[in-house]
């Protein structure tokens, strides 16, 4: 078989190489590229700085970030901050309320309304306070007084035989305690220029400072109101020795000492209130005192040298004296002759605390300028609703 001769073939002058018009076309289409491609990255970039520019525009440090989703009182807040700012009513006279609860309605004369956040706010801090209203009967009512019906009287029984003659046998009478409702009102005030600053938390401020007002006022009306104008205290009822107690007294265990626990055995008279409440009180009793008189307490020990007082375990859990909590209230007396610094019982059947559930708050401008004034009021009452399930603890001799 014959192989064909391969030969080179050579360019003549004057004629074009194509391989050098590749190379040509192909670095002049590389550079056009590279020049497109630098153009669109610089673009890019000034389209970013411009987004850039108009978000740091847009999100404002003074403005709160909106919602990632739907809330239900996002219109009552704004209406709110609206009118805490300015007074522009406009917004809450066209919201749509759903009944009576902790939001009312503006009235007709002007003014009077109530933020849902605001009020939760300021009834959670009012039950976490230490008052006895944490360990009474709390009761919502809708009138001018709540009244309890308490049956404490005795039905009389007795022995008979089969054919005997019955006798007539006393019948239990019932009693009505009725509790008026008073009113409670604070008066804080915050300057106008605080007010127009968007960046501060005018509801959670106002609701701190009422709350904060109301449950000291409430706390202090518990214990030693009059009943004039304001709640009637467990300590403005007659006290009687226990041994002479009747009903629409408290009755109380002396301590034996004038102003103080006996030197010889102080932890006797403690023992001696607890066994003065009825049994079927005691499975639900506290004590009651200050904080001066639980220091003195919490020193004593029994005959075998073991602290009465133990204090929680867990977080939140109140201290015990004789294995009962105590509740810390500062607004109860101080050791002291004929004092009766310790109240022990239970208070969730001896005492009721009545208010009405609506909170309002009235805005005023003008009475204090430059300040704006936040006039806020609430209904409340309470009172003695079971004599025999509070006893005293009296340090005197008799």
């Amino acid at each position: 078989m014959q192989i064909p001769e391969l030969k080179t073939r050579s360019l003549t002058p004057g004629s074009s190489d194509p391989r050098g018009e590749v190379k040509t076309a192909l670095a002049g289409f590389l550079g056009e590229f590279n020049v497109f491609q630098a153009e669109i990255k610089s673009r890019l970039r000034e389209q970013e700085a411009h987004l850039a520019m108009l978000d740091r525009k847009s999100i404002s440090l003074s403005r709160p970030h909106l919602s990632r989703s739907a809330e239900v009182e996002v219109p009552h807040k704004k209406a709110f901050a609206a009118y805490l700012r300015s007074g522009d009513d406009d917004g809450l006279r066209g919201l749509t309320l759903e009944g009576k609860a902790m939001s009312t309605a503006v009235s007709a004369d002007g003014g009077y309304l109530v933020d849902p956040q605001t009020a939760a706010q300021i009834v959670g801090v009012l039950r976490s306070t230490a008052s006895i209203r944490t360990i009474a009967n709390v009761v919502s009512v809708e009138a001018s007084a709540f009244d309890v019906l308490v049956d404490h009287t005795e039905a009389g029984a007795g022995w008979a035989t089969e054919a005997g003659e019955r006798t007539e046998t006393g019948t239990p009478q019932v009693d009505r305690i009725s509790i008026p409702l008073h009113e409670l009102s604070a008066l804080p005030k915050a300057s106008q220029r605080l007010l127009d600053d968007s960046a501060f938390d005018v509801e959670g401020w106002l609701a701190q400072r009422i709350a904060d007002k109301f449950s000291r006022a409430e706390a202090q009306a518990f214990l030693l109101g009059d009943g004039i104008d304001k709640p009637t205290g467990l300590l403005n009822y007659p006290k009687v020795d226990n041994d002479l107690w009747a009903w629409g007294s408290l009755g109380y265990v002396p301590t034996g000492a004038e102003g103080d626990f006996l030197a010889s055995d102080p932890a006797d008279a403690i023992v001696d209130l607890v066994y003065a409440l009825g049994a079927r009180y005691r499975a639900n009793a506290t004590f009651v005192m200050n904080s001066k008189t639980a220091g003195a307490v919490r020193k004593m020990k029994d005959a075998d040298g073991r602290f009465l007082w133990s204090d929680g375990l867990a977080a939140g859990e109140p201290a015990r004296l004789m294995g009962y909590p105590v509740l810390i209230a500062e607004d109860m007396p101080d050791i002291g002759p004929d004092a009766f610094a310790v109240a022990f019982g239970d208070f969730r059947a001896g005492y009721t605390v009545a208010e009405r559930p609506d909170l309002r708050i009235l805005r005023d401008p003008f009475s204090a300028k430059p300040h704006v004034l936040f006039y806020a009021t609430k209904r409340i009452g309470g009172d003695v609703s079971d004599f025999a399930a509070i006893k005293l603890l009296k340090f005197a001799v008799s």
